[in-house]
């Protein structure tokens, strides 16, 4: 009976964004709810786990805070400067660099301060709404990916290394040699489709130039308001809010995982990882990972959760304060996240040596 109940909400987390927009607009507090929902079902709703909840998003969200502030009392020095980039390089070159530079240090900045500096990058690029929104997720790739080399980088990396009780760099080693090439070829590709789309773009201001007199870009961007105080509040309380989901899914989801995903073999369980697209990934290594696994089968585990993780907006934290940032719907995420984190799947299976 619980696991069924359970099922039952991982189907609606799974489709009910997609579909009703009044969630896909709240989507926060509609994961809060299945999340709630998740842990009374499995009867695990207790102290502990509120408080645990109520403590877990607490770093993020201040972080998120901070850099908001930051970014909100700097933001014309920020824009002077990516506006300078932008006039003497290439736009394709800045996107290659940013993407790379934030997928490589995100594991010392941490993956919260690379998402919010890749949102304000975002916002100055010449480019077409739906043409920043992949940027963006392939961007958000290479973040995630990049954070899990050290425990300073993302909650994953942290209760992996603390699970095997490893040294720091245990997972630069270990994952270093599939994930900076990943982060490089999520780079070359933000990279190269940046290029192909400003070329693209110049000549269609060169035509709407000679056949009306005027160019736009407009038409398609993101609603680019004015940040405010109360929106810096309102977005760090949305993503506490978010994780605070994230927390309760995890604990609520325990028996599911424990009932149907332990004990699957390396090659089935890297591929029934993808849940970790909509549950936190975090959890999901706490539960799977083991001392006495073989390095093979670590590796595996890892890889399938942080590939999972691009491809909607739950799995990842770079992902969840992106679209919160940009207002990029579960839909448009899902378009671009789907295609790009199967054919990585793929590939990594064909890599990995199970």
């Amino acid at each position: 009976m619980v696991v069924s109940g359970l099922v039952v909400i991982l189907l609606l987390v799974l489709t009910l964004p997609f579909f009703i927009n009044k969630i896909e607009e709240n989507l926060e507090l509609f994961l809060f709810s299945m999340g709630l929902a998740a842990v009374l079902v499995a009867g695990k709703l207790n102290s502990e786990l509120i408080l645990e909840a109520l403590k877990e998003p607490v770093m993020i969200a201040l972080a998120v805070l901070a850099a908001g502030t930051l970014f909100f009392i700097f933001k014309k020095h920020f824009a002077k400067l990516m506006a300078y980039l932008l006039k003497a390089i290439p736009v394709g070159m800045v996107v290659f660099g940013v993407v790379l530079m934030l997928g490589l240090l995100s594991s010392v900045i941490t993956a919260i301060i690379a998402s919010i500096i890749l949102v304000e990058v975002i916002f100055v690029l010449p480019m077409h709404r739906e043409q920043k929104i992949v940027v963006c997720v392939l961007a958000c790739f290479s973040i995630g990916l990049g954070a899990s080399l050290t425990p300073l980088g993302e909650p994953l990396a942290t209760i992996a290394i603390s699970k095997l009780d490893e040294e720091f760099f245990f997972l630069l080693k270990l994952l270093g040699k599939y994930i900076v090439p990943a982060v490089i070829v999520f780079s070359i590709a933000a990279g190269i489709y940046s290029n192909q789309i400003i070329k693209s773009n110049n000549c269609l201001m060169e035509a709407n130039v000679s056949n009306e007199g005027e160019a736009g870009l407009q038409e398609n961007d993101f609603s680019q308001e004015e940040d405010t105080w109360k929106g810096i509040i309102v977005r760090a309380l949305k993503v506490y809010l978010f994780v605070m989901a994230l927390v309760f899914l995890g604990e609520g989801f325990e028996p599911l995982i424990n009932a149907y995903i332990l004990g699957l073999s390396p090659k089935l369980l890297y591929w029934v990882n993808m849940v970790s697209a909509v549950l936190d990934n975090a959890t999901l290594c706490a539960a799977e990972i083991s001392p006495a696994m073989s390095k093979l089968t670590v590796e595996a585990i890892l890889m399938g959760l942080l590939v999972s993780g691009g491809m909607l907006i739950p799995g990842n934290i770079p992902n969840i304060i992106s679209a919160s940032k940009l207002k990029i719907t579960s839909k448009e995420w899902a378009v671009i996240g789907m295609p790009v984190g199967l054919l990585s799947l793929v590939i990594f299976y064909l890599v990995l040596p199970f």
